[in-house]
């Protein structure tokens, strides 16, 4: 699936849908800044992976501070069975530059 603009989460957001937020960075990143998102550093996605079966066919935004953590997560998702999973492009970086 495509990746999704930090506008268009935002909107999405915005308009009340219901999306799976996963954010990959460390603790102490998301205890600073984070967008709601489910904590699930990515050293450790893969060992509760199979705690999120039921996400398989549903969308989930993945997210990092710039792109590059969460793009790892998405295909590592994708090689698990995901088959809707999307990065955030730009990461908190580009959201906290954009709309704080």
């Amino acid at each position: 699936m495509e990746d999704i603009t930090i506008e268009e989460l935002k909107t999405r957001l915005d308009d009340g849908e219901n999306i799976h937020l996963i954010d990959v960075r460390e603790e102490w990143e998301h205890n600073t800044f984070n967008l709601g998102g489910r904590l699930i550093p990515l050293s450790t996605l893969p060992a509760v992976i199979d705690d999120y079966d039921e996400w398989m066919d549903q969308e989930v935004v993945v997210y990092c501070k710039i792109g590059g953590r969460s793009a790892t997560a998405k295909r590592f998702m994708g090689k698990e069975g995901f088959s809707k999973v999307r990065n955030l492009i730009g990461g908190v970086k580009a959201w906290q530059s954009a709309f704080s």
